[in-house]
Formats: structure tokens, C-alpha cells, sequence
């Protein structure tokens, strides 16, 4: 898309279309490729700039800008998010633009001398409260960090009432009619986005939600995918209800036990280790076979989740592959507050249980028991350390507190 929009009044779309892109940071998959918004705001003061573009199709950016200010015009840049997907065209833009100011978030300042490669630039730290008032024109600025990284913020044009919202209500999507009337249905890119990019921060997503309920905002121009002015509060909603947690426990907590067996050794152990867990109270455990789970299973179980135990024989030295599909999913995952742990059978070298233990560690789990392990068949007295191993494991997670000494 090579033609400028006019989003309101003086507020144009100067960013640019990646349609050819199938699959964005490693992990996701873009079926109609992706976007990388930025906008230009003209004032009778000066002209501002919000985000940039990837480095590889800055010259299409520039091309934009020019065809609606010169350089000298440009008084101020707003940075929301420097992931190089709209950081990429900064320096040049900087060089270009010689008496420019940049505002970032308090979290961006060395990320931004990094980027730019400057330590004279004039650039300012901004939150929540702090206003640009650039002519006629007021943007507020708004502190929405870990969205998705820690530096990301928001910004609120006061009386056009367009929020500016980073990379929150994105979608890896590309239409070249731009507004999400107009667009095909994104929908499911809508969710996708959701799920991959702004799951793992729930808590932060709820605390945004609620600075932008005090607004009336009637358009949400997006770092990626369709600018939302035909209902924005639909997606917001959305936010709200996928981001909330559920309460189907009724008040209780949630300890999910996921296994993986080979002769039904570690399954034993997991439903000793079940029975442990339910005697204790306040606690609803449940028990799951990895064989006959996929991943979006997965990943709503493991949310409503406050303890998460995963058993797994060692096989050839290693964790059996449905194993580390469950923890690898779990970087989805909202992890804060939630207690790990792992157990399993073996029959030489018992690797695994150790294997899961220490990627629920590195993914910033409270594992707060070593793991438990049992060779080949569990007897009697083994079985009975499994329920124990349960009890104390519900007890952790209803308030106990352990230090694992390794």
C-alpha cells in the first residue's frame, strides 16, 4: 500500500505493508502477512511523528513523509515500542530530522541511545499524566509496560479521541484497505495475536484496560494490522474477558497434574500424587494425560492454574516429546505466582524429571520441591512418598512456605 491515508483531520498513516511475510519473530505464523504502522500528526506548530517502520522498507516511509512535510518540519517523535519492526527507520529518521525530540517511557533510555547509536540526541522521558501540546493538538501519554516488552507505552490524541496503543489490539494481518470495516474478517488474527503476544501479560493487559476505560476513544490506530474505528470497544471488551481470570474454581485452587507414560509407572505416581493433593483443603486437583491433549487445551488449563506438576519417564536419556510440547507452550503462559514441580519413572539414567524441573525454573516458576523419582515399578513405600509429595505440594500452593536447598 503505497498511497497515504487520512486517519482524522491532519492525522495521516504514513506506515507501511509486509505482505509476503509468513512467519513473524520465529514463532508465529502471518497468513496475510503483517503491517508496520506509523503515523504523522501536522500542527500549525510543527509535525509529529508516531513510531517508526522495519529497517528494510524505510525508504517507502520516507517517501510518505516527504510527500506531506519536509524534515525541518517535524518537531517531536513519539516512540511507543522499539522492537526493530518499528524502531528499524529511527536513526535514519533522527539524521534526517536534525532538531527533532523523542519522547519515550522511563524503561526505553538505553534501548534508545542503542538504536540511534547517539548520546546527544534530545530526547524526553514520559508516563502516565505527562501531555505533548504541539499547537492545537494535545496527546497524553499513558504507561502500559510489558506490552509485550517493558519499554512499550500508550498515547491518547485528546480531541480527536484516538488512542495510540503500541502493539496492544494488533493483528499480524494485512489488507491494503486498512480499517477494520473495510478489511476482510481478521478475527481469528485478532485472537492469534492475543494468544502468542499479550497472554503471557495478563495482569499488565487488565492494568492498561483500566487507564484506557477513562477515555473516550473512538478510534485505535495499532502498530500492526487493521486501524479499529468502527467499534473499538468490541475488542477492548474482548481484552477484558480474555485477560480476567476465570472463576469457575469458586474460589478455590487449581492444581493441574499432566503426565506421559510408557508402562503406566508414572502414571501410578500421578494419581498417587492426585490423591495427596486432593486431601488437601482449598485445593482442586486435576490429572491429565499429555498423549490426548493439543496445544489450545493446553494452554487454558495451565492459565486457570496456581500449581502445575509434570511427570514424564526418561526415554533414550531425554524428555519424552509431549513433555516439552507442554513447556514449551508455556512461554504463552502468564507465570506469575504459579508453583512447578515434576516427577517420573526411569529405568537407567532418570534424566527427565530433573530436565522439566529446571525449564520451569528458567521460565520463572516457584519449584519449590525437588523432583521426585522412582525406579521402574514404584512399590508400596514409594507410592505412599508420591501421596506425601502431593500433600505437601497442596500445602505449598494454599500458602506453605519451602526453600529448595540443591
Amino acid at each position: 500500500m503505497n498511497e497515504i491515508t487520512t486517519i482524522a483531520k491532519d492525522i495521516y498513516y504514513v506506515g507501511v505493508s509486509d505482505s509476503d511475510i509468513r512467519t513473524f519473530d520465529i514463532i508465529m505464523k502471518t497468513a496475510n502477512g503483517t503491517t508496520y504502522n506509523a503515523y504523522l500528526i501536522k500542527t500549525d506548530e510543527g509535525v509529529i511523528i508516531l513510531d517508526t517502520v522495519k529497517e528494510e522498507f524505510a525508504e517507502l516511509f520516507f517517501e510518505k513523509i516527504e510527500a506531506l512535510c519536509s524534515y525541518d518540519e517535524i518537531r517531536y517523535i513519539v516512540m511507543h515500542h522499539l522492537e526493530p519492526d518499528h524502531s528499524g527507520a529511527l536513526p535514519e529518521l533522527v539524521r534526517r530530522a536534525k532538531n527533532v525530540k523523542i519522547f519515550v517511557s522511563p524503561l526505553a533510555t538505553n534501548m534508545l541511545k542503542s538504536i540511534t547509536h547517539s548520546d546527544t540526541m534530545d530526547f524526553e522521558v514520559v508516563s502516565t499524566g505527562k501531555v505533548l501540546e504541539c499547537g492545537e493538538k494535545r496527546l497524553r501519554f499513558l504507561s502500559t509496560p510489558n506490552l509485550h516488552w517493558p519499554e512499550t507505552m500508550s498515547s491518547y490524541l485528546e480531541d480527536e479521541k484516538i488512542l495510540f496503543s503500541g502493539d496492544i489490539f494488533g493483528s499480524h494481518y494485512y489488507d491494503d484497505r486498512l480499517f477494520d470495516d473495510l478489511v476482510g474478517d481478521f478475527d481469528y488474527a485478532f485472537k492469534y495475536y492475543y494468544d502468542h503476544i499479550m497472554r503471557p501479560f495478563k495482569s499488565d493487559v487488565l492494568n492498561a484496560l483500566k487507564l484506557y476505560k477513562e477515555l473516550d476513544i473512538d478510534i485505535v490506530a495499532t502498530l500492526h494490522g487493521p486501524i479499529i474505528r468502527s467499534n473499538p470497544q468490541k475488542y477492548i471488551a474482548l481484552y477484558d474477558q480474555w485477560s480476567t481470570k476465570s472463576q469457575r474454581s469458586g474460589g478455590k485452587k487449581i492444581v493441574s497434574i499432566f503426565y506421559v507414560t510408557s508402562y503406566k509407572n508414572t502414571k501410578l505416581m500421578a494419581q498417587k500424587i492426585y490423591e495427596g493433593i486432593e486431601s488437601i483443603e482449598g485445593v482442586i486437583a486435576n490429572i491429565y494425560d499429555l498423549s490426548a491433549l493439543d496445544e489450545p487445551s493446553m494452554l487454558n488449563i495451565l492459565e486457570e492454574s496456581t500449581g502445575i506438576l509434570i511427570g514424564a519417564p526418561t526415554i533414550n536419556g531425554d524428555l519424552p516429546r509431549p513433555a516439552w510440547e507442554l513447556l514449551s507452550c508455556m512461554m504463552l503462559l502468564e507465570k506469575r505466582g504459579k508453583v512447578g514441580g515434576s516427577f517420573g519413572s526411569y529405568g537407567w539414567s532418570g534424566e527427565a524429571p530433573e530436565m522439566i524441573f529446571e525449564r520451569m525454573r528458567g521460565l520463572n516458576f516457584r519449584v519449590p520441591i525437588e523432583p521426585l523419582k522412582v525406579k521402574l515399578i514404584p512399590t508400596q513405600e514409594e507410592l505412599r512418598l508420591c501421596y506425601d509429595f502431593g500433600v505437601e505440594f497442596g500445602e505449598i500452593v494454599m500458602g506453605k512456605m519451602v526453600e529448595i536447598t540443591l
